[in-house]
């Protein structure tokens, strides 16, 4: 008897929550059966002709105990928008999917948190800990015993050698590469093809190589707003 899938409910009704609905309906034991955002921000009743609910009423609609969710937002104001909607269906009692590509390389010591979405090809090694609500686009590598703290988004084709610490909220651009036994402090964004070679200071924008500050700040690069 073929097993019945879990339903998921995707939050969010963009680009990265279509990209979502694709991988998880292609690649995971999961079902998407709705797609959820914040009642402003609904331009459509249906996406891939299934329905797009306020998240205001999600709780209501779907029961947290049948459903899981999965929050599709991207890098929006230095990953903000991402973790405030994760806290919030967190609250409402909900738990969380995550998705692993089946190309991943995942050494078995490797932690991952939830509500992370890893896309193909990247190869995660010894003892990495990756947390919570962390996007990992295609193709990167992540050394050993590296941490990856909550809330984090890395693009592509990034090396982030061994032994490495990444603070909260980080983004790093395409192709940047982190030295071995570095650390990245939170809020910091690490610029396209960026080198680091020492450790940055937080709410920082890393660019070049060896990499170094800009004179604004990650907030403001992003355009991050504090509630």
């Amino acid at each position: 008897m073929k097993k019945q899938k879990e339903k998921l409910i995707i939050v969010g009704a963009g680009e990265f929550a279509e990209i979502a609905h694709h991988y998880f309906t292609r690649w995971s034991p999961y079902e998407v059966v709705a797609f959820s955002a914040e009642r402003n921000f609904i331009d459509k009743e249906k996406l891939f002709d299934l329905p797009v609910v306020p998240f205001e009423e999600l709780e209501k609609l779907y029961n947290p105990e049948e459903y899981k969710v999965f929050v599709a937002v991207t890098y929006t104001q230095l990953n903000r928008v991402r973790t405030k909607l994760f806290k919030k269906a967190k609250e409402k009692g909900f738990s969380f999917a995550t998705f692993i590509h089946p190309t991943v390389f995942v050494d078995d010591t490797t932690e991952i948190g939830e509500n992370c979405f890893i896309f193909e090809l990247n190869n995660i090694q010894y003892k990495v800990v990756v947390g919570n609500n962390v996007i990992l686009w295609s193709k990167n590598h992540i050394g050993p015993r590296t941490i990856i703290k909550d809330n984090c988004f890395i693009s592509s084709g990034v090396t982030v050698s061994g032994y490495c610490e990444i603070g909260e909220n980080c983004f790093l651009g395409v192709n940047s590469c982190i030295a071995d036994y570095k650390k990245i402090a939170k809020d910091c964004i690490i610029g396209a093809g960026a080198v680091v070679l020492k450790d940055t200071e937080a709410e920082k924008v890393y660019v070049g190589n060896p990499a170094k500050p800009l004179e604004k700040s990650s907030f403001t690069a992003f355009n991050v707003k504090e509630e």
